[in-house]
């Protein structure tokens, strides 16, 4: 039954007033910048985990993963393995020790002012060099959503690109600017769940159909049996070893991206991280099966095979064929709660990383509350404008500045952020170096192709920026005994916190 315009548009404005209530309750729970950025640090476990996963899982989770499953079947396993190890070992290895050190270390709101609190950046090189990177590839990520949220608008209610566009753009940005934080988190639990839901009830529905998953599954292997190889491509080459490294090494992203990262500063209490890690791990894990199943029953459900420039919409094309335009419209909904749940917090940290890491510490040191606020709305505003022209392209595919900008973080903080919080040896210059040489390595490698070249540029860079941390660490004298101390007393107070 194909949806009607009218009822989803319906469904999308009643969807969007409940996330506009949440945002203004928020708005009325927002007093200052602690607030704004991180929402008091009052997060509970459950809100933590949902709103880190929601965050995370993008647009791209209904579309572009979606649309990688259908061209390439369980290849995409590859991709969706990794990710799921690095949603562990993040939670694992890095939550209970930010939440604990980013306090101990003057309360830290953003990422750039803790590693300028832990390594004694007196003249502020560290803190802005790490808030442009932020600002540069949360430009990109945050283009990948506006594209996705085009590509949404336009499938569904057949507006020109320009226009769908700019409707998803307002949407996020006027929810993200008011609330801030507490919107961000609150709204994502309810986007959170949405996702899920619908990534288990296409699949079910789609198979379901057919007789259940097994009947599917064959009939999907009889049009093509390599999208049940793991070693091969839908066209019957070899996958070879940096094709299973690009795909897997998206895992190693996870320690380095600042809108999940935001989520640890902000957990209520280290005590709720188990229960926070659980929770987080499940949701992953039942979005991305939920996800490539979807893909594979594109190949089962749709007629006419989707171009490549076009399989990104093969959840979209399932939706309109499966379901009651009601239920259609719940389903698009979730789509459009991915985009939001992602954007909205790569808007609210680079504008923390503006106003707390640029505004406040180069141009107005003497900054109250309210002003400080005021900008932070403002610069929400101003970002979103500039990652709209980004997103102006149509060809653009979602996965590919996802993948980008994923790369980019991951490989510019994920080893700084890993050894800040496990390597008492580590120095600011150490600290630098893993940050430029990182970032740049991802942006130049991108550039390159052919051989070595075609590795994904997340696993060269995360490499690179651990060798040049350690190596410019080590040619330091040791840190000063005030840094020494203060590493030591964030160990005591993370022993202390723990067993409370």
């Amino acid at each position: 039954m194909k949806p009607d315009p009218v009822v989803i548009a319906l469904t999308f404005g009643a969807y969007f007033m409940l996330v506009l209530v949440i945002g203004w309750y928020a708005f009325r729970r927002t007093a200052n910048l602690t607030d704004f950025i991180l929402g008091g640090r009052r997060l509970g476990g459950g809100t933590a985990a949902l709103s880190a996963g929601a965050s995370d899982m993008s647009g791209w989770l209904l579309l572009g993963l979606p649309g990688l499953a259908y061209a390439t079947g369980v290849q995409s396993l590859w991709l969706a393995g990794g990710l799921l190890l690095g949603t562990w070992l993040n939670w694992l290895l890095l939550a209970k020790r930010l939440r604990v050190f980013s306090e101990a270390y003057g309360n830290a709101l953003t990422l750039p002012e803790f590693l300028a609190n832990r390594f004694g950046d007196e003249d502020g090189w560290l803190r802005g060099i790490s808030a442009f990177f932020i600002l540069l590839f949360f430009l990109i990520y945050t283009g990948s959503g506006l594209v996705a949220g085009g590509k949404l608008f336009q499938s569904v209610f057949g507006l020109p690109y320009l226009w769908a566009v700019a409707a998803g753009a307002s949407a996020i940005l006027l929810y993200t600017a008011v609330g801030g934080f507490l919107a961000v988190s609150w709204t994502d639990v309810l986007q959170g769940l949405l996702m899920a839901a619908a990534l288990v009830a296409v699949p079910v529905m789609a198979f379901g159909n057919v007789g259940g998953l097994g009947p599917g599954l064959t009939r999907i292997e009889a049009v093509n049996p390599n999208l049940f190889k793991l070693f091969t491509e839908a066209d019957g080459t070899a996958l070879g070893l940096l094709g299973i490294l690009s795909l897997a090494a998206w895992g190693l992203g996870y320690f380095g991206q600042p809108h999940i990262l935001a989520r640890f500063q902000a957990i209520r209490s280290v005590t709720e991280v188990g229960r926070a890690r659980f929770i987080a791990v499940s949701w992953v894990a039942i979005t991305l099966t939920g996800a490539i199943l979807a893909g594979l029953a594109g190949v089962l459900v749709l007629d006419a095979p989707l171009t490549a420039d076009d399989r990104e919409r093969v959840f979209i094309e399932l939706v309109n064929l499966l379901f009651h335009p009601v239920i259609a419209g719940l389903c698009l909904a979730a789509i459009l709660a991915a985009i939001m749940s992602t954007a909205d917090s790569q808007l609210l940290v680079s504008s923390s990383a503006f106003t707390e890491d640029l505004y406040r510490t180069r141009l107005r040191p003497e900054a109250g509350p309210r002003e400080l606020v005021a900008i932070g709305r403002g610069s929400v505003v101003i970002l979103a404008g500039l990652a709209f022209i980004m997103a102006l392209d149509p060809e653009t595919m979602i996965l590919d500045l996802v993948g980008y900008a994923w790369a980019g973080f991951g490989a510019a903080f994920g080893p700084v952020v890993i050894l800040s919080l496990y390597w008492p040896r580590m120095t600011r210059r150490g600290a630098l170096a893993g940050i430029v040489t990182g970032g740049i390595t991802v942006v130049v490698w991108k550039q390159l192709e052919g051989g070595l070249f075609d590795v994904y540029e997340l696993l060269p860079g995360f490499l690179l920026s651990l060798a040049a941390i350690r190596i410019a660490s080590v040619s330091d004298p040791a840190p000063r005994a005030g840094l020494a101390a203060g590493f030591k007393q964030a160990l005591g107070n993370l022993s202390l916190t723990s067993r409370q």
